[in-house]
């Protein structure tokens, strides 16, 4: 196994539990029966979410998830 290959191995397994912390850290998404009232979604919390820790966490989430993919595809490139 190459030096490299081992690098790429424990950077993917240190972003998996990245990942799993920060996917656990976010709240759920479920309205319960508020959807089905037709509740206002266009609240000043709804429309500034983004700029929030809730907002931050999703583009961490993105992040961590476009490097686990980016890694898995190196680590089954033979070399």
């Amino acid at each position: 196994m190459s030096a490299l290959k081992i690098v790429f191995s424990i950077l993917l397994a240190v972003d998996c539990v990245a990942l799993i912390v920060v996917v656990l850290m976010q709240q759920g998404k479920g309205q319960g029966l508020g959807a089905l009232a037709g509740g206002n979604g266009d609240s000043y919390w709804e429309r500034n979410k983004n700029r929030s820790a809730e907002g931050n966490l999703k583009k961490i989430t993105r992040i961590l998830a476009i490097i686990f993919f980016a890694l898995a595809v190196l680590l089954n490139i033979p070399f």
